[in-house]
């Protein structure tokens, strides 16, 4: 058939339906006529003649229907049927629509959210060309941990590797920056000739760094972000009369990287990396490590190369000591941003995975009772001709619109449901900023709906299309839909409701008590009406220079306790449970007299293991201890005897002085730790205080040794200051005398208890979602159990009303009906013990004080979720024993 006739027929077939519909009519009454007045003609009387014409047919609609199948472009006129069809069934039913339609968007929508976040967080390509070829390098301590690079370990790295086209190091702090609108606290980067290179970006205006920039001693130059350059530089096409001064060095702005380039995260601005010369120990890891591979280069090849080199390095090197680096690794620097986050995220989407199967369970229970209710329909579809596969489709095609709607209103939910998410999610969570509603996530939640379509569909055919339709009929009515076996599926769909509903509250519940166990876990420290203020310095190594940083911080802190309310002020350069913790190394044990001359003496006194001790490295003040309340285990604190040029003290942690000196008393010792900032002086140990979490609630303490700020100022502090007086005040004042005092250091204000909150963010965030998830889980499966439990006494009211009739108590009637409802609850919720016990060993590593098979939490969760399914089976049970055993004997 020529094309041209093709598409006119199937035009005129899907657009002039009534008119092709009236003709197929007219021609089958013709041959039923045809065929009467033949049988009339043969002697049989008129009535006669047209009943043996019509048996001789086959039945008008039968043959219309097969007309149909034959027609060109009949199927999308049977699919567009299906769906009116299915929508006034829908209309018939707007209980039953609302409620499955809500339940599905309630599961899509939630699936589809947290489905975002791990699409942007775990599975979004870096926004670089060619991402998958750009690495993380490590160094591998000898405790077999990644670690950062020495500055001579890179450059081996970076020399001597035949894997990489192109490798750069960096690091970020934050610092004060002015010269532009205001000035800021701006997070910089130094990095070294070759960071673009291996990220593929080229500044959009002016020039990025070479190799003469990078030399000791090179005129500084800095690149800025797009957004820095346009908000606070003014968006200036010529850079060359544009500076900014960092840390007391001004800048000239030579380039501007593109819009959306942050690496590091935050990073504004970012300098060359060795201005003032590498710093040559192969022990101080200062810098963290980027390459991009060469093309035919593997991941496993690149590692193999760095591993050589490093044993290379470790063999040859003269710092031998658990400070240098025993191996090399190389990790794709998507999984080295997000390994620490991929856990706990595969756990939530896995969570709601399982709230997603629970919202399916009670749609395809409401299904099933619409099957059964719809018994009769079907039969007489079935009796006039109707085949199977095309009831099947019905079904399909209802199952498919009821997804659709729901899944759209999911999407629509999954919008603020993403927003939620990022508000509430941890601070540390990286890639944050690339969690979206994206194209890809639109996809996803097309494809779960048309899953979702395709699972409802086939179950409420199969159950529908069960067995011989046709006798439904002959019982008027009674069929298969509401057969026991059909109450038999939907009592296996509640045990399977009811056993995934406990493995989500009794994950809930171990995260929930996780979370209250750190809360128990005293942090050494005081939280509350604590406000801190960040104070950056400009970076110096001059000690009459540093001395003056010393004597600012002194005036600060004078004029800060001149605020009103204000009890005590103090400084530290790290606050615990911020900032990622202290830098920590080796310190020796030494006498006065035992100073050596020399550099190279110094250096050889650190082979001797038996004078070496390992700690974090703190820089305070007095007043520190005296408002965070760390308490003074023995001796005592700073004081004024301990002024610059006195003999530098320090205050250890207890925990150290256990470890360090056991059975003696530290406290007069003397170590050598200037290593940590530059001063050789000896440290005589003072005190002794208290531990203190600083690298979170649920991390032991580990040892440290406090050095006085006075003694050994640090460019970078954070003031706490303890006052009865309202935040924002303090806030105001401290602002003010900073700013009388120097306008051009900006600060941030905190309250610590805002610190102690955010670091318990990841643990909270995994409590409350985890919580939601098995909340709602919940109370979908106490609705299914009361759906069933409803609809089988339902069914069961005219025998239940023979039985009252017949002298049956009301209690015995109860007991049964509660009985075959609990047998349901107990299947299900032995299957929950079963999954609870295997999938919460998968989540151990999340957990803090309580094993993954806590008995207190499964009892405790099993309790709640059987008390919930039992009141849903007593409350249709009690209602249909108080109906009129008359009225039930009616009842049909």
């Amino acid at each position: 058939m020529p094309l041209f006739v093709k598409v006119r027929r199937f035009l005129r077939n899907l657009l002039a339906s009534r008119r092709v519909e009236g003709d197929l009519d007219e021609e089958i009454h013709f041959h039923l006529d045809m065929l009467t007045e033949s049988h009339i003609r043969a002697g049989m009387a008129p009535m006669e003649a047209q009943r043996a014409a019509r048996i001789e047919l086959g039945g008008i609609e039968q043959v219309k229907e097969q007309v149909r199948e034959g027609r060109l472009g009949y199927w999308l006129h049977s699919v567009l049927a299906d769906c009116r069809y299915a929508l006034r069934q829908f209309r018939k039913n707007p209980g039953f629509t609302a409620v499955a339609v809500l339940t599905l968007a309630l599961g899509i929508g939630v699936t589809t959210a947290i489905f975002s976040v791990v699409y942007g967080v775990l599975l979004r390509p870096l926004p670089y060309p060619d991402p998958n070829r750009i690495m993380a390098v490590f160094e591998v301590t000898s405790k077999g941990r990644p670690s950062r690079l020495a500055d001579p370990n890179f450059d081996d790295f970076r020399d001597q590797s035949r894997s990489f086209r192109a490798m750069a190091k960096y690091q970020d702090n934050v610092a004060s920056v002015s010269g532009a609108s205001q000035p800021t606290r701006t997070t910089v980067a130094r990095v070294s000739p070759g960071f673009l290179e291996v990220f593929g970006v080229q500044p959009i205006l002016g020039r990025g760094f070479n190799a003469s920039d990078g030399r000791q001693g090179a005129s500084p130059t800095v690149l800025v972000s797009h957004e820095y350059w346009r908000q606070l530089l003014g968006s200036p096409r010529d850079l060359s009369r544009s500076r900014l001064k960092i840390d007391s060095a001004v800048y000239s702005v030579i380039g501007v990287l593109p819009a959306g380039f942050r690496f590091p995260a935050d990073v504004e601005l970012w300098l060359p990396a060795d201005l003032e010369g590498e710093n040559p120990s192969r022990t101080s890891h200062n810098y963290n490590a980027v390459g991009r591979l060469r093309d035919s280069v593997t991941v496993d090849q690149a590692n193999r190369d760095i591993s050589a080199i490093a044993r290379r390095i470790h063999d040859g090197s003269s710092e031998q000591g658990d400070y240098l680096l025993e191996d090399g690794l190389v990790l794709p620097l998507q999984d080295s941003m997000t390994g620490k986050a991929r856990s706990p995220l595969l756990v939530l989407l896995g969570a709601v995975g399982f709230l997603l199967l629970v919202a399916c369970a009670n749609v395809a229970n409401l299904l099933l009772a619409q099957v059964s209710a719809r018994a009769r329909e079907l039969a007489v579809r079935s009796a006039l001709g109707a085949a199977r596969g095309r009831l099947i489709r019905q079904f399909l095609t209802e199952a498919f619109l009821l997804s659709l709607v729901g899944g759209g209103l999911g999407v629509v939910g999954a919008f603020w449901g993403v927003a939620g998410l990022v508000a509430l999610a941890p601070a540390n969570l990286p890639r944050l900023d690339s969690v979206s509603i994206s194209i890809p996530v639109l996809v996803f939640a097309f494809l779960l709906s048309t899953a979702i379509a395709a699972g409802l569909g086939a179950f409420t055919a199969a159950r529908a299309t069960a067995g011989d339709l046709r006798e439904i009929l002959v019982e008027g009515g009674r069929g298969q839909a509401g057969s026991q076996g059909s109450q038999r599926v939907g009592r296996v769909i509640v045990a399977l409701q009811i056993a995934i509903t406990l493995v989500l509250v009794v994950g809930a519940g171990l995260f929930g008590r996780s979370l209250m166990k750190v809360l128990d876990v005293n942090p050494g420290f005081r939280v509350d009406r604590i406000v801190t203020m960040d104070v950056s310095l400009p970076w110096l190594t001059d000690p009459e220079a540093k001395a003056g940083q010393a004597s600012f911080y002194s005036r600060l802190i004078e004029r800060l306790r001149q605020i009103p309310g204000v009890r005590n002020v103090g400084a530290a350069s790290s606050l615990p449970l911020a900032d990622g913790g202290l830098p920590d190394g080796e310190f020796l044990l030494m006498d006065q007299h035992e100073v050596p001359k020399t550099v190279d003496g110094l250096v050889a006194m650190f082979q001797h293991k038996e004078r070496l001790g390992i700690a974090d490295f703190c820089v305070a003040t007095d007043g520190y201890f005296q408002v965070l309340g760390i308490p003074l285990i023995r001796g005592r604190i700073f004081d004024d005897r301990d002024r610059a040029n006195s003999p530098h003290v320090a205050v250890i942690s207890q925990s150290l002085a256990r470890d360090r000196w056991p059975g003696q008393d530290p406290i007069g010792h003397t170590i050598e730790f200037g290593n940590m900032d530059g001063d050789l002086r000896l440290l005589t140990i003072v005190g002794i205080v208290g531990d203190v979490g600083y690298y979170g609630l649920d991390v032991p303490p580990r040892p440290t040794v406090y050095v006085n700020v006075f003694q050994r100022p640090r460019a970078a502090i954070s003031l706490t200051i303890l006052s009865d007086a309202d935040t924002e005040l303090v806030a105001s004042a401290a602002r003010g005398i900073l700013k009388d005092l120097d306008p051009e250091i900006p600060t941030r204000f905190r309250t610590l208890s805002q610190v102690y909150s955010a670091s318990l963010g990841s643990r909270r965030f995994n409590v409350i979602l985890i919580g939601l998830f098995g909340i709602t889980a919940l109370l979908l499966a106490t609705t299914g159990v009361f759906g069933v439990m409803a609809y089988s006494v339902s069914r069961r009211t005219r025998e239940i009303g023979v039985r009252i009739a017949l002298g049956a108590a009301t209690g015995d009637v109860l007991k049964m009906i509660v009985g075959q409802g609990l047998r349901t609850i107990f299947v299900g919720v032995a299957a929950g013990l079963a999954g609870s016990l295997a999938l919460t060993r998968t989540v151990e590593s999340l957990l803090y004080g309580v094993t993954a098979t806590d008995p207190l939490t499964f009892g405790g969760m099993t309790l709640l979720l059987v008390g919930a399914a039992l009141l849903a089976c007593y409350i249709p049970a009690r209602r249909v024993t108080k109906v009129d055993p008359v009225v039930a004997l009616r009842y049909e």
